[in-house]
C-alpha cells in the first residue's frame, strides 16, 4: 500500500503514459468536454480514490469526476494494479440501486460532497472546486451521488 505524504495532485499517482492514455480516453468519449477538463476530470479522480483508500465511510464523486472514475474502471489491469498500492485492497464502484432493481438490504445513503472534498483534501490532494460544484462543497446537506448514484464500498 502507498503512503501518501502531502502528494499535491492526483496526477502523480500514476505513470505519465497511463495518464495521457485515460486524459484521451475521457477526451473521446466525451467530445462536449472543454479542451482543459479530460486533465482535471482525471487528477480529481486519482485524488478521490486514494481519499477512498483510507476512507471509513462511503465516499462519492461529482459528476464530473466520475467521469473520471469510469474511464478508469475500464482499464481494469490498471485499476486493480492502482487499487492494490494505494489501498491495499480493491476499491469497489458501488452504484445505487434504480427503482427497478429489487431490494437487497437496507436503503443506501448518499455521501454528501462535503465528505468527499474533507477526505480529499485532509490526503493531501489539491481540490478542483469547479469540478465539486463549486460553493456546493461546502453544502453538507448537498448529496454527491454521481448522475450513476455511484459511491466506493470502504471495508475499514
Amino acid at each position: 500500500m502507498l503512503t501518501i505524504d502531502r502528494v499535491g495532485s492526483g496526477r502523480a499517482l500514476v505513470s505519465d503514459d497511463l495518464f495521457a492514455q485515460l486524459t484521451a480516453r475521457i477526451a473521446r468519449d466525451h467530445p462536449e468536454l472543454a479542451p482543459d477538463l479530460p486533465a482535471r476530470i482525471l487528477d480529481q479522480a486519482l485524488a478521490f480514490l486514494a481519499a477512498c483508500a483510507t476512507a471509513t465511510e462511503p465516499l462519492g464523486p461529482s459528476d464530473l469526476v466520475d467521469i473520471g472514475w469510469h474511464a478508469f474502471i475500464l482499464y481494469t489491469r490498471e485499476y486493480a494494479d492502482f487499487c492494490q498500492r494505494i489501498a491495499g485492497r480493491f476499491i469497489h464502484h458501488q452504484p445505487e440501486p434504480t427503482p427497478d432493481d429489487p431490494p437487497s438490504g437496507p436503503e443506501p445513503i448518499g455521501a454528501p460532497i462535503s465528505r468527499t472534498v474533507a477526505a480529499i483534501t485532509a490526503a493531501g490532494f489539491a481540490l478542483d472546486h469547479e469540478l465539486w460544484g463549486g460553493s456546493a462543497a461546502d453544502c453538507s446537506s448537498k448529496c454527491s451521488q454521481c448522475h450513476a448514484g455511484c459511491t466506493d464500498s470502504p471495508t475499514r
